[in-house]
C-alpha cells in the first residue's frame, strides 16, 4: 500500500478508512482485540504498519479516562533538591512508600527557573500535586490552582486559609526543645535559623522576625522564646543568625556565634540540616558535642541517627503526612482548615548538661 499521508499525522480513522473497516472495529483491535476476529485484525494492523501508525496515544487515553493514578510532588527548586535535602529527601520516600502501597505513580516537578516551572506544572500528567512549599510556596500555589487539580501544601510558609494544607505545629515543637536544652542546665543559648525573608543571610533582630515573610522560621523563633522566658532567659539575650539552610552560611552563622565574648553552649537549630552541618564544623574546631556544645535539630531525618553522637530533634511524622497528603489528592479528601500534627522530642547523644 502506498503510503499517502504524512508519518506523524495518522489518525485512527486514516486507518479505519484504509482497512475498510468502521473506527469501532480499528479501534477494538488496539484496545480489546480479543474481539475482533483474527483475520480483521492482522488486517487492520497490517494496515497500520504500513500507515506508520503505533497506535492510540496513551496520554490521550488515561486523559479522557479522567484519571492517570498518579501524583505530582512539586517544589521551587531544581530536580536535585528531592535528593540533596535531607527534609526533601525523607518526606518523598515516606510519600514514595504510600504510593508504592497503592500502586499509584509519582512524578516529580520542580525548577528554579519560573518559566521551565510554569511549563512543568501545567504539563505534569498526574491527578494532583503535592506542594514542597519551604520556599515560594505562594508561586507554586497560583500554579496549580491554575491546573484545576486537587493539591495540597506541606511546610506552607505563610498563613492564607484558603490553601488546604498539612503542616507540623512548629511553636510547640520549637518550645519543647528549647525545654530539653534549658531543663539540662544551660541558660546561653543561640539560634542557627531557617529564612525568615526573602535572599537575607546574618544576624536578625527582633522586629525582623515578627516581620517575618516565612511563617515556619517565626514560628519556631517563637516557641524558643516562649520556652526559655519561662527559665527567666530574655528573647533579646538569645542571638539568632538567619541562614539559607546551606554550608556556607551555617559556617559563617557559627563563627559570628563563637566569636562572642560568651559563646552559646546550647545551640536551636531550625533544622536537622543545619544541626549537622554545625555538629561538623564545632567538631573540625576541636569543640566537643555534647560537651562543650548541645545541640538540637528539628525534622527527625534519618541521618540525625547515623553520626555520631546521635542528633537530638524534634522528629515530625513523615509516615503519617505523606499517609494523609496522598490520601488528600486521591481521594479528593482536602482539610477544611490548616492541618496541624505534632512532632516528637527525640533524645539522642547530641544534648547534655552543660560543662561546669
Amino acid at each position: 500500500m502506498e503510503r499517502l499521508l504524512v508519518k506523524g499525522t495518522i489518525k485512527l480513522a486514516d486507518v479505519a478508512k484504509a482497512a475498510g473497516v468502521s473506527q469501532g472495529t480499528a479501534s477494538n483491535v488496539f484496545s480489546r482485540p480479543d474481539v475482533v476476529r483474527e483475520e480483521v485484525r492482522e488486517h487492520v494492523l497490517k494496515t497500520a504498519r504500513q500507515l506508520g501508525y503505533a497506535g492510540p496515544s496513551l496520554t490521550g487515553r488515561l486523559l479522557r479516562a479522567g484519571k492517570v493514578n498518579a501524583i505530582g510532588v512539586a517544589a521551587v527548586e531544581p530536580l536535585a533538591y528531592f535528593f540533596d535535602d535531607p527534609w526533601a529527601r525523607a518526606l518523598l520516600a515516606a510519600v514514595a512508600q504510600v504510593c508504592d502501597a497503592s500502586g499509584t505513580g509519582l512524578a516529580l516537578v520542580s525548577a528554579k527557573d519560573r518559566q521551565k516551572l510554569d511549563w512543568n506544572i501545567k504539563s505534569a500528567l498526574v491527578d494532583g500535586f503535592i506542594l514542597l512549599c519551604v520556599e515560594g510556596g505562594e508561586k507554586l500555589v497560583q500554579l496549580t490552582r491554575e491546573r484545576q487539580l486537587p493539591f495540597i501544601a506541606l511546610a506552607l510558609n505563610d498563613d492564607d486559609p484558603s490553601v488546604a494544607s498539612i503542616g507540623v505545629n512548629n511553636v510547640a515543637g520549637a518550645a519543647t526543645a528549647a525545654t530539653h536544652l534549658a531543663e539540662l542546665g544551660h541558660r546561653r543559648f543561640a539560634v542557627l535559623a531557617t529564612e525568615f525573608s526573602y535572599d537575607h543571610v546574618g544576624p536578625v533582630g527582633l522586629g525582623e522576625i515578627e516581620r517575618a515573610v516565612y511563617s515556619t522560621s517565626r514560628d519556631r523563633a517563637t516557641g524558643y522564646w516562649q520556652a526559655l522566658e519561662t527559665f527567666g532567659i530574655r528573647r533579646q539575650d538569645v542571638p539568632i543568625y538567619e541562614t539559607d539552610n546551606h554550608k556556607t552560611s551555617v559556617e559563617t552563622g557559627l563563627e559570628y556565634l563563637f566569636s562572642a565574648p560568651e559563646p552559646p553552649t546550647a545551640l536551636l537549630a531550625m533544622s536537622d540540616h543545619i544541626a549537622l552541618l554545625a555538629m561538623n564544623w564545632l567538631q573540625a574546631r576541636g569543640l566537643s558535642v555534647p560537651r562543650d556544645v548541645s545541640i538540637i535539630g528539628f525534622d527527625g531525618v534519618p541521618e540525625g541517627d547515623m553520626v555520631e553522637p546521635g542528633l537530638t530533634t524534634m522528629a515530625q511524622p513523615f509516615d503519617q503526612i505523606a499517609q494523609r497528603a496522598v490520601r488528600a489528592v486521591l481521594d479528593d479528601a482536602m482539610p477544611i482548615e490548616r492541618e496541624m500534627i505534632d512532632v516528637t522530642l527525640i533524645v539522642r547523644g547530641s544534648t547534655a548538661a552543660p560543662k561546669l
